[in-house]
């Protein structure tokens, strides 16, 4: 993300210009914006013409329209942003209050007002115009007949390619049409990964399955490279990790991060971070309860106490239209780095976003026990 112009006045209110240069700065984008702010960007307009003869026609022409934001979709498959609100500035094409959808896509520039930029919002924006916050991580997740290219980027994993092909059952004494059918299935895996993968960037490529397909696709995947002298694969073999998965599901991708041969290459990935965070809470909550909270009144208690030592909470979760909640939420946020703690933020469209937003959306890992803090919980359960 390109950081154009910023100008944030001493209430917090004012405008940011940005660029998103991929699918992933638009994510952040989708986490910028909100119901009441406004954007400035170009879009196209259908405009009606009248010729002097009196016949009327229609065009498309480019301008530059400011709305006042009511909705917001993200398509993830085209990384595109659709923003839906009414015309605020004079425009020759478009009447003021008139309906526009701004179609924010990567490359696009885009003017973001707001009343209020408070340090969720601001901490975001460093976040994505820091170039080191990429993961550059690509794996496939698979099973035999089965398997998901996925890129894990620091805010979100894309699923590339989905690849599923019937493969015959062994039979005794021949298993030929299941070999062919274990052949056609690696090839499709293959192809995709040179689709979609770009070696440049990518640190390394986990290969992630239940027992030996993983290691036999990668004896595959060298042999085919070797045979038709495919310089890609053949010159970044070495980034190719073998690791073990429960199935070739998306979700299994949160067991590959956590081997320890792919946590060492990297050690410095948003992602990585999140899911050893998470791994932490759990052995916490095993072994020394007292120190592991989650729910909104238990960590709002263990805030006031300066007792957070890691917070865990959902972009889903800061990106609620309750304004009451939000600000509730980034007062918290605030209060556990003044007191020295760790916060971060997890992306709802990584497994572990999925997982912790399970577990009501906020968590936290304590430095000290709270007293009262399971009578509070107890009682408030029994309120409800």
């Amino acid at each position: 993300m390109k950081l154009v112009y910023r100008n944030i006045n001493k209430d917090s209110s004012g405008q940011i210009t940005l660029i998103p240069e991929d699918g992933e700065d638009m994510w952040h984008a989708y986490n910028l914006v909100q119901p009441g702010d406004s954007l400035r960007s170009t879009t196209l307009r259908k405009v009606q013409s009248e010729s002097s003869t009196g016949s009327v026609g229609s065009n498309r022409v480019r301008t530059t329209l400011t709305i006042a934001i009511e909705s917001i979709d993200f398509d993830s498959q085209a990384c595109v942003l659709h923003v839906k609100g009414r015309n605020i500035q004079e425009n020759q094409y478009v009447k003021m209050g008139a309906y526009h959808t701004l179609d924010l896509e990567p490359n696009r520039k885009f003017v973001l007002a707001k009343k209020c930029w408070d340090t969720v919002h601001l901490d975001r924006i460093n976040v994505a115009c820091d170039p080191t916050q990429n993961a550059d991580v690509a794996a496939v997740v698979m099973q035999e007949g089965l398997a998901h290219v996925c890129l894990v980027l620091s805010s979100m994993t894309l699923v590339r390619a989905k690849i599923e092909t019937q493969i015959p059952r062994k039979r005794r004494g021949n298993a030929q049409q299941h070999d062919k059918g274990v052949e056609k299935f690696f090839d499709s895996v293959m192809q995709a990964i040179i689709r979609h993968i770009n070696f440049e960037v990518v640190k390394c490529v986990i290969l992630a399955s239940p027992g030996f397909v993983k290691d036999q696709f990668h004896d595959f995947l060298m042999s085919q490279a070797v045979k038709t002298d495919n310089r890609l694969i053949i010159d970044n073999k070495s980034k190719f990790i073998c690791v073990h998965a429960s199935s070739g599901f998306k979700h299994s991708l949160k067991e590959a991060l956590l081997d320890p041969s792919v946590a060492s290459r990297l050690s410095d990935t948003k992602a990585t971070a999140e899911i050893k965070a998470l791994q932490d809470f759990y052995k916490t909550l095993q072994h020394e309860p007292d120190k592991a909270c989650y729910g909104l009144k238990q960590i709002e208690k263990a805030s006031a106490s300066d007792a957070i030592d890691v917070l865990m909470i959902t972009d889903m979760l800061l990106r609620s239209l309750d304004i009451a909640l939000r600000t509730k939420l980034v007062r918290i946020v605030d209060q556990v780095k003044d007191s020295g703690g760790v916060v971060r933020v997890f992306s709802s469209m990584h497994v572990s976003g999925e997982q912790l937003g399970q577990l009501t959306g906020v968590a936290g890992i304590l430095r000290f026990a709270v007293p009262g803090m399971s009578d509070s919980e107890d009682s408030s359960s029994e309120e409800d």
